[in-house]
């Protein structure tokens, strides 16, 4: 699970990761989504990571149409939902195209939004919630524990891998590596949203860094939040 330190009583973010609610404005649509701190705990609230990846994957110039994306970690999903939602917004720059055909065919991703067993239901029903009927058969909710089961996923077969605020517990930093390195290809470009924390946070980018080309693509200041760009290999493309 997507799993981040928590301070008991500490001011609006305690009560916003509280609150039973939160909702947030992606690809021109409210996404409320449900938490439910006192059941899941830290996988069933919003945390700032997961909001900088939406609005950098909005904004940031990423083409997201037709790609096959998996996420790990999902927690509530909404980062997994955005990108099944979310398109270029330079195509409303053409005249000859109503906006409403723009928004019904110019789809985000196909995903693969993936949590512990524990995790699923919650975040299943916050998928559903928030997408349309349409876009519903490009999500695919699904139970993924790092290190284990990796079978059940096609190697190589995922365009985007994100993950947002899943780099906490150095006991799991073995395990993410293998997972990523499973559904990895050549061509996969995977996306880790964010806060460098401690000594041990600097010790998985190293880690990511023996097996991966490692960039850092964007900074949040007013939330820092840092996003980092794995691929294979020697590359480095902009983004």
């Amino acid at each position: 699970m997507a799993l981040v330190p928590y301070e008991e009583g500490a001011g609006w973010g305690a009560r916003q990761l509280h609150s039973p609610w939160a909702s947030y404005r992606f690809a021109g649509r409210t996404v409320r989504l449900k938490q439910d701190w006192r059941r899941l705990g830290v996988a069933a609230v919003v945390w700032d990571a997961a909001v900088v990846l939406c609005t950098y994957l909005e904004i940031g110039g990423i083409d997201l149409r037709d790609q096959s994306v998996i996420e790990l970690g999902a927690g509530t999903g909404l980062l997994g939902i955005v990108a099944t939602t979310v398109f270029q917004m330079l195509y409303l720059e053409t005249p000859t195209i109503c906006l409403r055909h723009i928004l019904l065919y110019c789809l985000g991703a196909r995903v693969t939004i993936t949590d512990r067993a524990a995790a699923l239901e919650f975040l299943e029903s916050n998928v559903q919630a928030n997408l349309p009927s349409k876009l519903r058969p490009r999500a695919v909710v699904k139970e993924l524990t790092w290190g284990k089961d990796l079978g059940n996923f096609p190697p190589g077969a995922f365009d985007f891998i994100l993950g947002a605020d899943i780099v906490y517990l150095e006991e799991t930093f073995a395990e993410l590596l293998q997972t990523l390195e499973h559904l990895c290809s050549e061509q996969t470009v995977i996306l880790l949203s964010c806060r460098i924390r401690y000594e041990r946070d600097h010790r998985f980018l190293k880690m990511l860094r023996g097996r991966f080309s490692v960039y850092e693509v964007h900074y949040d200041a007013s939330k820092d939040v840092h996003i980092y760009k794995a691929q294979r290999g020697s590359r480095k493309d902009d983004f």
